[in-house]
């Protein structure tokens, strides 16, 4: 992991100020089905608020998000919430 923090210790794409490491949520909406991810590990940037993960990361929770929707639609959830929390 330390060749990612040496990525990390550039400075936002965005803003130019730094990133910090923290456990974030994320939420998404689809059709009234509400998904939330948290403790996801990420880089924030502490100006902007920009959101990095490490490569591969964006792609994995689109997956997760996309998996949970999918699950709601199976299961004729079309309101509410699904929450997902990963240690």
């Amino acid at each position: 992991m330390k060749k990612m923090d040496d990525l990390m210790d550039k400075p936002c794409s965005d803003c130019g100020k730094s990133l910090e490491k923290k456990m974030i949520t994320q939420e998404f909406e689809r059709e009234g089905v509400k998904i939330q991810l948290s403790g996801l590990k990420a880089w924030v940037c502490k100006g902007c608020g920009e959101t990095y993960f490490k490569p591969g990361g964006a792609d994995k929770v689109a997956n997760a998000a996309n998996s949970l929707f999918e699950l709601a639609r199976i299961e004729e959830q079309h309101k509410g919430a699904i929450v997902a929390k990963l240690n």
